[in-house]
């Protein structure tokens, strides 16, 4: 048993720098996920991506800015039905104009 804890031990401790070393470095798709997302230019696939919003306010956000033209501020996001103070809260930081 003791062997056995012995070798878990090693093996975790000769993966750990690789861990870190890979947790230090974004890849790719992380770093996708941190650019913010313009509201005025954005695909329904990628509003999509958004937390919250599914197809359905994806195609009314883009309905809306057709309708209205591009958004002046990210606050007027809110205008679009479906989306109160509460969703703009979980969005703010990840849309731009």
């Amino acid at each position: 048993m003791k062997l056995l804890s012995s070798i878990l031990l090693a093996t975790s401790l000769t993966l750990l720098p690789t861990t870190q070393a890979s947790a230090d470095t974004p890849t790719k798709a992380t770093q996708v996920k941190m650019q913010k997302l313009s509201i005025n230019k954005a695909s329904i696939e990628q509003l999509t991506q958004l937390p919250g919003i599914g197809e359905s306010k994806a195609k009314a956000i883009v309905e809306h800015r057709t309708k209205q033209g591009p958004f002046k501020s990210v606050e007027q996001l809110k205008e679009v039905k479906g989306i109160g103070d509460k969703l703009f809260a979980k969005l703010e930081g990840k849309i731009t104009l």
